[in-house]
């Protein structure tokens, strides 16, 4: 046999994840390479696949996705952002489109090459999403304009025609809104704190300043006052205190001579004493009439020592809320158009799972009954004996007419591209299948309302940054379409999938325990529970200050919570990661393109009356 040829582009991939390393200043930098998004950590980054071909558009677009992680792991000081960062969503986006921006001009000053590979990813990133053939601004997000324009205005080099065009849509409000206010952009270019201070003024400029925040620099001042204060108190405390224990020295020899000569007088002193604490005693609540206040429920069915630092910021939305109805509709739209050449083979899987529904639906008979309908196959027999027993038939209840099936997809930011919006198109085909079949569908989402925390950390950094926190981020769980609402009117919710800055982190046990909750409050006789995700819980703020394994344990805990309870049939569908390790009944896929088949395959066989045809379908261990 011939040994097998090495792949012509790895030589290209080391020597690109070698430069990546040293631009970052970070030897131990973890850089890989994948089909998933490209992300990045503090210490890894993951960069878009290059194939044995190595196409122009597949290198350049990997060598301008590295240089950009590169110069913001080595210029991007995530303290000095957590100091400076807005609380609103609108006012975070922009600001992180800045900071991308200025990371990316201070490493043009010293490394000019650089801009022209971020140019080349900037031209992908914008022809992919479509900006170079939209004229009306609302379709493009202001962030995103706001990040180009101040990288123009750093760099003093063109755009690529995507992003040229959307700041020219958005160039008159952006340059009304902020006046002069950039003049001393080059000035602070290197110093992000500065920087961090301008980018809130601009925010403030172009009327976001409500989601500001308080201005960290007048808390740092005000601290800082209020450590002089304490000081001079303190100072002042321990002169009284002196003066007080010099007057007591002072005293303490005739009033121990008056107590020598007087015994009694000590006597009536300690029974005063006494009476004064009984009477505060006889004052006090009686504990066992009041009761003691009860102790807090736990966070978790599954795992009582679960917790949960601040939930006020969590919200359970309906997608609508999230956009306006215009921009729904544009983003479903988007996602129709992009998933035009699926949509032929996801339909015939659709029809295909209807066919076998309704084939049980209409085959679904009881014979040689005393009383029903007449079996016309025995009409014969009857007309010549009409005494004939046993001649009836009966349609029998199916299994799944009295059903509800939950949907609930995983909307973390590596689920972004082509998996969501497979995702949220496989949900769509299989909400209208069955409920054709008179199965009712819900379709949720999880991911979180922040990057790396929200609110809630900033609430646990204003209180000292307390030991072990538990969970760490504000949740967005949200509702696609309830189980009583008809398709066609949600039909524009899955849309909002597509909507950018949406998908973040995944807490999925949570989530999971969120969708268990609702499912068993249906009043249906049998619930399904299917889980899309594409691997592991991962929340960079909960991780960051609790053990590594905290999310994963508490997945595990509802996972076996769910199973346990058997109220809800649970399995999942693992998209290019294996979740056979979580799930008892899972399925893993390679490819997205995959999901369609998987789903419906599963759904049809979780109908299917023969157990162990269900089993193989689905891959399942058999029950014991």
């Amino acid at each position: 046999m011939n040994k097998p040829t090495d792949n012509p582009a790895d030589p290209f991939k080391k020597a690109l994840a070698e430069a990546t390393k040293t631009m970052a200043d970070d030897t131990d930098l973890a850089v890989t390479y994948s089909v998933d998004p490209p992300g990045q950590t503090n210490d890894s980054l993951r960069l878009p696949q290059v194939s044995r071909r190595m196409t122009r558009d597949e290198v350049l677009l990997a060598r301008g996705t590295a240089d950009a992680f590169a110069l913001r792991h080595r210029h991007h000081d995530t303290g000095v952002s957590a100091k400076y960062m807005p609380q609103g969503n609108m006012a975070r986006d922009l600001y992180d489109a800045m900071e991308t921006a200025r990371c990316e001009a201070v490493g043009a000053r010293a490394m000019p090459g650089t801009a022209g590979n971020i140019d080349a990813k900037i031209a992908t990133e914008t022809s992919r999403k479509g900006y170079g053939d939209v004229t009306d601004k609302a379709q493009i997000p202001l962030a995103a304009a706001m990040g180009y324009w101040l990288r123009q205005q750093a760099t003093g080099r063109d755009l690529p025609n995507g992003a040229a065009n959307a700041v020219d849509l958005w160039r008159g409000f952006i340059e009304e809104s902020t006046g002069d206010r950039c003049d001393s952009l080059a000035d602070v270019l290197s110093d992000q704190a500065a920087f961090a201070r301008l980018a809130r003024q601009l925010i403030q400029d172009l009327g976001y300043g409500d989601q500001l925040g308080d201005d960290p620099d007048m808390e740092d001042e005000d601290q800082e006052d209020e450590g002089e204060t304490d000081e001079e108190e303190q100072d002042a405390d321990s002169t009284g205190d002196d003066e007080e224990n010099e007057q007591d020295d002072e005293a303490s020899p005739e009033q121990s001579q008056d107590q020598q000569d007087d015994p009694s007088q000590a006597q009536v002193s300690m029974d005063d004493m006494a009476d004064e604490e009984m009477g505060e005693e006889a004052e006090m609540p009686d504990s066992d009439e009041h009761g003691d206040p009860p102790a807090p429920q736990p966070v978790s069915d599954a795992d009582p020592n679960y917790t949960v630092y601040s939930d006020a910021n969590d919200e359970i939305v309906g997608a609508e809320e999230l956009a306006e109805p215009a921009e729904l509709e544009r983003l479903r739209a988007y996602l129709d158009q992009q998933l035009e050449p699926l949509k032929g083979a996801v339909s015939r899987l659709a029809n295909k799972l209807q066919r076998r529904l309704q084939a049980q639906q209409n085959r679904s008979w009881e014979f040689d009954l005393e009383e029903g309908i007449l079996d016309a196959g025995r009409l014969a027999r009857v007309v010549a004996n009409p005494t004939t027993p046993l001649s009836f038939k009966m349609e029998r209840d199916t299994e799944f007419r009295d059903t509800c099936v939950t949907l609930l997809l995983d909307n973390s930011g590596s689920m972004r591209g082509r998996p969501i919006s497979i995702a949220a198109i496989c949900a769509d085909v299989l909400a209208r299948t069955l409920e054709r079949c008179g199965v009712k569908v819900e379709i949720l989402g999880f991911t979180t309302r922040a990057w790396k925390g929200g609110l809630a950390r900033e609430a646990w950094l204003k209180d000292g940054r307390p030991a072990t926190p538990g969970r760490l981020n504000d949740l967005r769980h949200i509702v696609y379409k309830s189980a009583d609402a008809p398709w066609r009117r949600v039909r524009p919710n899955l849309g909002l999938m597509m909507k950018e800055g949406l998908l973040k982190e995944n807490i999925d046990g949570e989530a999971l325990e969120w969708a268990h909750r609702r499912a068993i409050a249906r009043p249906e006789a049998r619930k399904i529970l299917m889980v899309i995700s594409d691997g592991a819980p991962v929340d960079d703020s909960t991780l960051s200050v609790n053990p590594a394994n905290y999310l994963e344990k508490h997945l595990r805990d509802v996972i076996a919570m769910v199973e346990k309870r058997r109220a809800v049939e649970l399995l999942a569908i693992g998209i290019g990661h294996d979740v056979t390790r979580y799930y008892d009944r899972a399925v893993t896929i390679t490819d997205v393109e995959q999901l369609a088949g998987a789903m419906t395959e599963q759904l049809a066989a979780l109908f299917d009356s023969d157990p162990r045809k269900r089993a193989r379908v689905m891959g399942m261990r058999r029950a014991s």
